[in-house]
């Protein structure tokens, strides 16, 4: 399995998978691929959210930068998530105070909040709508966990001065999603949902905008370290002073220091038919976007059509279920079982990043080579920013980066030979835990 490619084992190159996003957004025209040889300040590998913040911030910082994306820009999952853009790291408050002081937390805190920042300027500043909707509801999938749910709620208005997340009760969770499944939660308005392919587009452009130079269909098949980077494709060559690996769950094995660090695992969303507006009030009249406390999660909204976009379901290969829409429906009707009789008109799956400690992935590999990866489901926002403080630690500074670089991301136990089998392992033990 560790031989697989997970850039051409799913889907076809250079092709946008058939998801709803894809179908409202309306993709740019093709950039050429890359041929030939040139040099540039700045080679960014990966044309989606990190990289093309990374090239956005470096291009108007006055870096000649290329973007080599082996697919189309917004292909890989930057382009296929949920779009749910959440409040804080992959991990607690509560965490990042234990493990790394409560200074260093609350700048992590500071960060993450920058992170929801600039996503909602960036969408607000393209030319593609992305449908911006304010709210995450968090919800509890067991009785035990509501009272955490209170006391961090608590802490986050009296400890951070965050005032947007409050509590909520089953009575109330019940009125705003209408399942038997919850017990209680939180409701975030500092956090939002969005159209994450339009996102995408939206900052191409104005990476664009501000000189950056896009090629796709232009995969990296090596790289040559030093102080003049060589980086190869199959039709030529680039040269340049600095390298950002922005690959996230496509990485494979072309940097293996890293690639020991992050497990690919791939997810899944379907989206419904137009939904009647008694249908929409008997499964989920909230507009908030909603996240359960599983560690398989499922995830779910409506969209600005009424549409219902669920996300869930379990997968121990890195192979793509044959059927998609029946593969997430199954974890759909558990939750909404009123949903039944919906038809299924899109159905994907995509693949991304997680690390041991569920925390991102800031990482040195040289001096002038940076890499941003291991977003674990956090990475709307987080994957956005930390192109911007990729091109702030190219551009000297790099106190951001390094703060972001002391998160504990540790290898893999037996490296990449054996992530496979810990990943089969880890997610029966989980997905067997959610249901006790």
């Amino acid at each position: 399995m560790t031989s697989i490619n997970l850039l051409h084992s799913n889907d076809r190159k250079g092709v946008f998978p058939a998801s709803w996003y894809a179908a409202i957004t309306g993709a740019p025209a093709s950039r050429p691929a890359f041929s030939g040889s040139a040099e540039f300040d700045v080679c960014i590998i990966g044309g989606g959210l990190t990289g093309l913040s990374a090239a956005l911030h470096l291009s108007r910082a006055g870096y000649d930068v290329a973007v080599l994306e082996a697919h189309r820009v917004g292909w890989g999952a930057s382009g296929r998530n949920g779009g749910q853009v959440g409040t804080g790291q992959r991990l607690d408050q509560d965490y990042l105070e234990k493990h790394y002081g409560r200074d260093n937390a609350h700048r992590y805190w500071e960060v993450a909040e920058e992170a929801k920042a600039l996503v909602r300027k960036l969408a607000g500043s393209s030319r593609f709508e992305c449908n911006v909707e304010a709210g995450i509801l968090h919800a509890d999938h067991k009785p035990r966990y509501v009272a955490e749910s209170r006391d961090y709620a608590e802490k986050l208005n009296a400890e951070y001065g965050y005032d947007k997340v409050r509590f909520v009760d089953r009575q109330e969770l019940r009125q705003l999603v209408r399942s038997e499944s919850y017990f209680g939660g939180t409701l975030d308005m500092g956090a939002f949902h969005l159209n994450p392919l339009a996102l995408t587009f939206g900052i191409a452009e104005q990476a664009e905008d501000a000189g950056a130079v896009l090629f796709e269909n232009s995969e990296v098949l090596s790289v040559t370290e030093g102080n003049q980077i060589k980086v190869k494709t199959r039709q030529g060559e680039i040269r340049a002073g600095h390298l950002l690996y922005a690959c996230n769950g496509y990485l494979g094995m072309l940097q293996k220091g890293i690639a020991e660090r992050v497990l690919p695992i791939n997810n899944f969303v379907i989206v419904t038919e137009p939904l009647t507006p008694a249908q929409r009030d008997a499964i989920l009249p909230s507009p908030a976007a909603v996240a359960d406390s599983k560690f398989v999660i499922n995830y779910f909204r409506m969209t600005h059509d009424n549409r219902l976009l669920f996300g869930g379901g379990e997968n121990y290969g890195y192979r793509f279920p044959a059927d998609i829409k029946a593969f997430v429906r199954k974890p759909m009707l558990e939750i909404f079982p009123q949903a039944e009789p919906l038809k299924i008109d899109f159905g994907w799956g995509g693949t991304l990043a997680v690390t041991v400690k569920r925390l991102p992935l800031f990482q040195r590999v040289r001096g002038n080579i940076l890499a941003c990866t291991g977003y674990s489901g956090h990475g709307v926002a987080l994957a956005t920013l930390a192109g911007k403080i990729a091109a702030e630690a190219v551009d000297g500074q790099a106190s951001r980066f390094d703060l972001m670089a002391d998160l504990d991301t540790p290898r893999f136990p037996g490296g990449t030979l054996l992530r496979y089998p810990m990943l089969v392992a880890a997610m029966t033990w989980f997905s067997l835990r959610d249901r006790l």
